[in-house]
């Protein structure tokens, strides 16, 4: 049996006396998209920063890959991409990808940069400041930057947001050439239309606990939605 990309078990996360998370169990198989939906204030974004190895648990575990997700090397697995693009406007888009590439220690990254660019189809801007780009091309600029050091798990919080309608679709193009690569990814987000077209299971959040659970087999968008409706009721 392969190890799962994520495992978390009894995952829970406290800020003082506000609880986020409150006992989620969750397995992610390699390869495959989990979509994570939910009121605001669910717990989801706080889910992905444990899930990132960017915050610990205040009780249970989560691993990358068999790994601790705060570990260095389970964060080297991990690629995340949120709707804040968080990338330096005065720096061009080649450069903010030269950046994280030797921040994550990737071997000569120019080259690199070069064939995310290209793929993202920016190389004929690849040399402006992305604080001239609009907000299309910004997301396509992080989401290549989340991918500089090729990771096989990528963590996408709320990627749509704010993107008109040809950059949405153009995102969820990007989403499914992720998925035809066999990298896991966990999309956040409240999109029920997108979360169904791709991803092949889905949890919804409420208060910090998981209330439905897909079964592994096709989404149904109907179910999500009344589920969500379910979870945002007071």
């Amino acid at each position: 049996m392969s190890v799962p990309a994520i495992a978390a078990r009894g995952l829970e996360k406290r800020f003082g006396w506000a609880v986020a998370l409150a006992g989620v169990d969750l397995v992610v198989p390699p390869g495959s998209a989990l979509a994570v939906l939910g009121p605001n204030g669910a717990g989801k974004s706080t889910l992905l920063r444990l899930l990132a190895g960017l915050a610990r648990p205040s009780a249970g575990s989560v691993e990358i890959a068999g790994r601790r997700a705060h570990g260095r090397e389970a964060r080297a697995k991990v690629g995340l991409i949120g709707h804040e693009t968080f990338l330096y406007p005065a720096l061009t888009a080649r450069e903010n990808l030269v950046f994280a590439g030797r921040l994550h220690d990737v071997p000569d990254p120019g080259p690199r940069a070069d064939r995310l660019l290209a793929e993202a189809d920016l190389s004929g801007v690849a040399d402006r400041p992305v604080g001239s780009f609009s907000r299309g091309m910004a997301q396509r600029v992080a989401i290549a930057r989340g991918l500089v050091h090729d990771p096989p798990v990528v963590l996408l919080d709320e990627p749509f947001t704010g993107l008109d309608r040809r950059s949405a679709a153009r995102l969820a193009e990007r989403l499914a050439a992720l998925r035809s690569e066999r990298r896991t990814l966990v999309l956040v987000t409240h999109d029920v239309a997108s979360a169904a077209r791709l991803v092949d299971s889905a949890i919804v959040l409420a208060r910090g606990r998981i209330v439905y659970r897909s079964d592994g087999r096709a989404i149904d968008a109907l179910c999500l939605d009344r589920a969500l409706a379910a979870a945002d009721a007071p």
